[in-house]
C-alpha cells in the first residue's frame, strides 16, 4: 500500500457536537518520551522530532488532536508541544483534552474533586494557549465503575455554560455513566480502552454509543494489552495472516478494524515516529470485508 499521499480525510470525518473531525486523528501522550508520558524512568523524546511529528500530522490532514495537562516527562509537556508546534491554531484543528487525573511535579497522580475541576480546566487553557476548549473529557478512576459521576460531570457543565469548553465526553466509562451524563449536558464522545481482544460488554458498547450518535475514541487501540508500553508483538496468528493479505502491518490492521466498528468510531494512534505517523493514517483506507471484521470481533 502506497502511503505517501494518503491524508486522514481517506478514513471519512464525523461530528463531535459542532465540529468536524478526520476519523484518523493523533494521541499527543507517546510525543514526551519513549514508551510514553505515563512510563516511568524512559528516555526523553527529541524535542524538535516531536515538533516535527506533530506539523506532519496536520499536513496529513489530521484535525482532532488528543491530550492532557498530565502528559509530561521531566523534560517535555505534551500540551506545551502542541502549543509551539501548532499554534496560532487553524480553525478546523479540534483539540481533546481530559481532566480527572492530576499529576504532582513528581509524576505521581491525584484524582481531583468537583471543584478542582475548573483548575484542571485553566491549566489546559494556559499551556495550551487557548481561551477556551474544544472538547474535555473528565477521566474517570477504576474505583468509580459503579459510583456516580454527577458531581464532577455537573461541575464540567457549568464550565461549558460559562464559555470555558465546547463540549463534553467521558473517559474510562461504562454505559450507565454515559446515561447519567447524558441526562447533565451533551456528550459527544467516549473515550475508553479499546481493541482487538476486547469483551463483547465493550463491543456492545461501542454499538450503543452509535446507536446514540455519540463518538466512540478507543485508546490503546494498537497498543492492545500492552497499553503504554505499546504493542506487546504477540499478536494472534489470525491477525498477521490478515495484515498480510492486506499488504499492511499488524498495526495498521488493528486501525483498520478499530475504524471498521462503525462510522462514529473515531482512532487517536500516537508515536513519535514520522514514518509511523504516515503508517497511521494511511490505516484509513483499509478496507475489511464483513466476515474478517466477526473473525477479529471475536479473538
Amino acid at each position: 500500500m502506497t502511503s505517501e499521499a494518503i491524508t486522514a480525510a481517506a478514513a471519512g470525518t464525523w461530528q463531535l457536537g459542532d465540529l468536524t473531525v478526520n476519523r484518523i486523528g493523533f494521541g499527543a501522550m507517546r510525543l514526551t518520551q519513549t514508551g510514553g508520558a505515563l512510563v516511568p524512568d524512559a528516555v526523553a523524546s527529541d524535542r524538535g522530532r516531536a515538533l516535527g511529528v506533530l506539523r506532519r500530522a496536520v499536513e496529513l490532514g489530521v484535525n482532532h488532536i488528543d491530550t492532557a495537562s498530565f502528559y509530561f516527562s521531566p523534560l517535555r509537556s505534551a500540551n506545551e508541544l502542541i502549543n509551539r508546534a501548532l499554534a496560532p491554531y487553524a480553525d478546523e484543528l479540534v483539540i481533546t483534552t481530559k481532566v480527572g487525573p492530576g499529576r504532582d511535579p513528581s509524576g505521581n497522580f491525584w484524582w481531583a474533586e468537583p471543584g478542582q475541576l475548573r483548575g484542571q480546566v485553566e491549566e489546559n487553557l494556559r499551556q495550551l494557549g487557548r481561551d477556551h476548549l474544544d472538547v474535555v473529557n473528565l477521566r474517570l478512576p477504576a474505583s468509580a465503575a459503579d459510583q456516580s459521576i454527577a458531581e464532577h460531570f455537573g461541575a464540567l457543565a457549568e464550565l461549558r455554560a460559562a464559555g470555558l469548553v465546547r463540549h463534553l465526553g467521558i473517559s474510562n466509562a461504562r454505559a450507565h455513566h454515559l446515561a447519567e451524563a447524558r441526562a447533565i449536558a451533551p456528550v459527544v464522545c467516549v473515550q475508553n480502552p479499546y481493541g482487538i481482544g476486547s469483551s463483547a460488554e465493550d463491543h456492545a458498547f461501542v454499538d450503543e454509543c452509535g446507536k446514540q450518535g455519540v463518538a466512540f475514541v478507543p485508546f490503546f487501540a494498537i497498543a492492545g494489552a500492552g497499553k503504554e508500553s505499546g504493542m506487546a508483538g504477540d499478536d494472534a496468528e489470525q491477525v498477521r495472516a490478515l495484515a498480510a493479505a492486506h499488504g499492511v502491518s499488524a498495526a495498521q490492521l488493528r486501525l483498520a478494524w478499530t475504524l471498521n466498528r462503525g462510522p462514529h468510531v473515531l482512532a487517536i494512534p500516537g508515536t513519535g515516529n514520522p514514518d509511523h505517523l504516515v503508517e497511521n493514517v494511511a490505516a484509513g483506507t483499509v478496507r475489511l470485508a464483513p466476515e474478517e471484521i466477526a473473525l477479529l470481533n471475536s479473538l
